[in-house]
């Protein structure tokens, strides 16, 4: 593709009545470098509340040094995975801080959680970790 990132493009790519809205988007370096992607899924068990779209994110960030952003298409809801750790439900806000954070180069391996925490903190009815 090598297409410069905007946002009137990303959502013309994930309209649901796009060809390329099923699949991922690989951004590099500010430009679309390809869509409609099939990611590697994570072989580990991961809480049931999570599809097929966050085990390929978290699939990703297993297999690369990576930022994975994943949104719902269920229910809208915004995770982001680094390293096999994931967060989940995060703000706009906090999105816009992590992605800021991972673009200087700053330490965000302390904001997510192993997804053993999640599922632990999920059952317990505690809150899942959102930030630093």
């Amino acid at each position: 593709m090598d297409a410069e990132l905007s946002k009137r493009l990303l959502i013309a790519i994930f309209n649901k009545h796009s060809p390329l809205h099923d699949g991922a988007v690989i951004i590099h370096k500010g430009k679309i470098k390809a869509a409609r992607c099939i990611l590697p899924v994570t072989e580990r068990e991961v809480p049931a509340q999570f599809g097929l779209r966050h085990r390929a994110g978290i699939g990703m960030s297993e297999a690369t040094d990576a930022l994975i952003l994943v949104i719902s298409e269920e229910t809208g809801q915004i995770s982001m995975a680094k390293n096999g750790k994931v967060l989940h439900n995060l703000s706009f806000q906090e999105v816009r801080e992590i992605i800021n954070d991972y673009l200087n180069n700053e330490d965000l391996y302390d904001r997510f959680e192993n997804l053993s925490e999640h599922d632990f903190a999920k059952k317990k009815g505690l809150p899942t970790k959102v930030g630093g």
